[in-house]
């Protein structure tokens, strides 16, 4: 590790199961930072834009391995506002976890190693954010990548059909259709999906279904 040891602005760091992507299910450790630079309507962790405490990657290591789980996420808040984010996921991957980091897809993701599980939220308009969106980090995100959308009603959800097959999203990584919980009923969107036969997964927040929308730590 570096002799300076940068630091790092944490919100929360715990223990919990996997709600979204490829792992859900999965028990998982969340590093939650703080501060992010979209503020999508559908934001549900609005707790994360401020406070929290600065922790060195140390830290940041010893909390996590404390805990005890294999698989970590470094989530948000947008962790890549955080200019020792890459440092640390590779110090994460020395000590042999495997990395996951949602990111809200306007910020480039060049800068991680190519060992890095990245988790593309790209904002569709309903977010009123969609104008942000990089998407050459469509090409940059490397084949371990996913794609994840939030779609809040029947334009939202075209929008991103669209989006899927102008870049043949559906032929080079998973692709995760969300409904926003409590907005748009899971059943209307999976028979939209089902209706164009779009080559992408309905994506439940689980953690939601298991302890409620208004949960904290998990």
């Amino acid at each position: 590790m570096s002799e300076r040891d940068p630091s790092l602005r944490i919100k929360e760091i715990y223990r919990s199961i996997q709600g979204e992507s490829s792992f859900a299910g999965w028990p998982c450790t969340f590093v939650r930072t703080v501060g992010c630079d979209l503020r999508c309507s559908y934001c549900d962790e609005p707790h994360a834009f401020s406070g929290g405490e600065r922790m060195t990657i140390a830290e940041i290591l010893m909390r996590v391995k404390e805990l005890g789980v294999q698989l970590v996420e470094l989530t948000g808040g947008e962790p890549l506002l955080q200019p020792a984010l890459p440092e640390l996921c590779s110090e994460l991957l020395r000590e042999g976890y495997r990395v996951l980091i949602e990111t809200g897809g306007h910020r480039d993701i060049s800068t991680l190693d190519p060992r890095v599980h990245v988790i593309l939220d790209v904002k569709t308009p309903g977010s009123g954010m969609s104008a942000h969106n990089d998407l050459e980090n469509l090409k940059r995100l490397g084949p371990g990548g996913e794609v994840k959308l939030v779609v809040g009603d029947a334009q939202d959800y075209a929008w991103a059909r669209n989006l899927i097959r102008a870049h043949h999203l559906e032929q080079r990584f998973p692709v995760h259709l969300s409904p926003v919980h409590g907005v748009l009923d899971p059943k209307e969107l999976a028979a939209w999906m089902l209706r164009d036969g779009l080559g992408a997964r309905l994506n439940l927040q689980l953690h939601k279904y298991v302890w409620g929308a208004d949960a904290t730590q998990v």
